[in-house]
């Protein structure tokens, strides 16, 4: 008779799924981490889940056992969302890749959990419609969901949060729920298709979602720019948004971004702080509205303006800015990147980044910066010796002080990567009382702390 409850609980899987759920290490260490600098943590078991009703069936047994679950999408998240700190079974969701519907008149889909955004807009291209979130990885659609993702083009399409319209979640017992609907409004009910998203895999294992899509641009423009210096470049930005130009994209990359991508892109783009503006719309509205960003940035005193209207181009530019996050360790091969995600509102975001690169400069610490900054949005990629404990201490010390001034700006310790188990500690600084109504919400839906364990709670 089995006694260990991951033993039973394992057989039990291997009888009812057989040759869907591994133990291999192999299969179990790419489980175990995500792109983010924490220490992996390998789950017990995999299961290959094909269907949703496979993920109820899995729910019901670790339930039984009281086995941890842990979702996982692609495994590009970033702040060690997918870890299986307490082991347990971690579900696989990338069998489960079907679009099944799209509705072309109400411009929405619904997709399996494992479609990532790259295969959905593949199949939308045809249908004139896309999905707006572009976080630069291929991430599946229900990752994204979990982690609140946002991107490139938040400024003006919204993140997650606003693409969203409906949800299938199995619970930690099985029992599986459908949120929101296909309706453009709603009053009915508590909006649980906004708690369920950026739960990250705490209350629920998302296995269909429901998305807002929308038409493709009739017309659509690139912009680069290099400034003198990185508060030009601020400056600039917010000047464009507080004006209320429509504006797609609107990047920031200092100039230790800039080297990195050249090395890894084999791209000769000047070595300055630079920024990256996309404009879509009507051919004229485009035509306007670039006229006007580039007549901005000349009187900002911008050098190597250029605009990019051919397709070709265009994904040179983005091609070059979505692959940063590989870029930047050419700057110190073998280290590690301590990735940050701080957000602020758009007037603080000078006074943000300013603080940051001051502090920065005493420590150190080689960081290129880019960053969401029409969304108030940046990143500092601390390149760091994971064996070097002083330098470890150096990166986490400086993290948290580039929280605690985020913070008092008004703003927030995550702008697009979550919580997950590397900024639990500073969810109460944010949030106060709040947390513990969440904590609620948590007990009340996973009373087991089954659900991803050790994520968003320390």
């Amino acid at each position: 008779m089995i006694t260990d409850p991951k033993t039973a609980c394992q057989a039990e899987l291997r009888e009812w799924f057989d040759s869907k759920v591994s133990t291999q290490f192999s299969v179990r260490e790419h489980h175990g981490h995500d792109e983010s600098w924490h220490t992996p943590a390998v789950p017990d078991y995999v299961l290959f889940a094909e269907s949703a009703s496979d993920v109820v069936a899995c729910a019901k047994i670790c339930t039984k056992y009281q086995v941890p679950m842990i979702p996982f999408g692609t495994g590009s998240s970033m702040e060690g969302n997918v870890q299986a700190v307490e082991g347990g079974l971690s579900i696989d969701t990338s069998r489960m890749d079907r679009i099944l519907s799209v509705n072309a008149g109400d411009m929405d889909c619904e997709v399996e959990a494992g479609v990532t955004r790259e295969a959905l807009n593949l199949h939308l291209r045809d249908k004139g419609l896309f999905f707006p979130v572009d976080p630069g990885a291929n991430a599946s659609l229900a990752g994204m969901a979990a982690t609140r993702a946002s991107g490139t083009t938040t400024v003006r399409y919204g993140s997650m949060r606003d693409n969203v319209i409906g949800l299938e979640v199995v619970l930690a017992d099985g029992t599986a729920i459908r949120t929101g609907g296909r309706a453009r409004k709603s009053s009915s009910g508590y909006d649980l298709t906004r708690l369920f998203v950026g739960s990250e895999g705490t209350l629920g294992v998302i296995t269909k979602v429901r998305l807002r899509l929308h038409p493709i641009p009739e017309s659509i423009v690139a912009m680069t720019a290099q400034f003198a210096t990185v508060e030009d470049a601020v400056d600039l930005t917010c000047t464009i948004m507080q004006a209320g130009l429509p504006v797609a994209r609107a990047e920031l990359l200092d100039e230790l971004a800039m080297t990195a991508i050249n090395r890894y892109c084999r791209t000769d783009f000047p070595v300055l702080p630079s920024l990256f503006f996309e404009f879509h719309g009507a051919a004229s509205t485009v035509t306007e509205v670039s006229d006007v960003v580039q007549a901005l940035c000349e009187e900002q005193n911008a050098v190597g303006l250029q605009i990019a209207s051919q397709p070709e181009d265009r994904k040179k530019i983005w091609d070059a800015r979505h692959k940063i996050a590989f870029a930047e360790r050419t700057l110190r091969p073998g280290a590690q990147t301590f990735v940050t995600d701080v957000a602020v509102p758009i007037s603080a975001l000078p006074e943000a980044i300013r603080a940051a690169k001051s502090d920065l400069h005493d420590t150190g610490m080689i960081a290129p910066l880019s960053g969401h900054v029409g969304d108030g949005n940046f990143h500092l990629a601390l390149l760091i010796d994971r064996e070097i404990s002083e330098e470890v201490t150096r990166a986490e010390q400086f993290h948290e002080r580039l929280i605690e001034k985020a913070i008092g700006l008004g703003g927030s310790i995550s702008g697009e990567h979550g919580i997950g188990m590397g900024k639990a500690r500073f969810l109460e600084r944010e949030h106060g009382e709040a947390v513990s109504v969440m904590r609620t919400i948590k007990h009340a839906l996973d009373p087991l702390g089954l659900l991803n364990p050790g994520k968003i709670f320390s």
